[in-house]
């Protein structure tokens, strides 16, 4: 089965840090990032990988049209995608799960058995 790939896409560098540092005490994955939705879509191109954690407030590309892109090519259809949403934004969740996000976590993340149940049960 290998290495399961996660794909971690988030503008924020401090973010970007504690998560690509707690990913790697939840398992053994293979983590990529991308700092911004063209690059996330890039990069899930060439590498396809198993699980997106995106981050839906970015430059360049926003996490929903990332989202509604990957959606539409054959091969992530069906990718769990998990949204990063600010907090405060209740639309944000909604929206999350419109765009086609399989589910979603608040940020900052303050429990991350949450994230890591979440990351869990979409893997299986």
């Amino acid at each position: 089965m290998g290495t399961k790939k996660i794909l971690v896409v988030e503008d924020n560098e401090d973010t970007r840090e504690i998560l690509l540092y707690r990913l790697k005490s939840m398992g053994d994955y293979e983590i990529q990032i991308a700092t911004n939705g063209k690059e996330a879509l890039e990069i899930a191109t060439k590498s396809k990988p198993d699980l997106v954690i995106m981050d839906l407030k970015m430059p360049v590309m926003d996490g929903w049209e990332a989202t509604r892109a990957l959606r539409q090519t054959n091969w992530a259809k069906d990718l769990p995608i998990i949204a990063l949403t600010a907090q405060a934004m209740e639309n944000d969740e909604e929206k999350a799960l419109d765009a086609g996000c399989n589910d979603y976590i608040a940020k900052p993340i303050m429990d991350y058995t949450i994230l890591r149940r979440k990351i869990e049960k979409l893997l299986r």
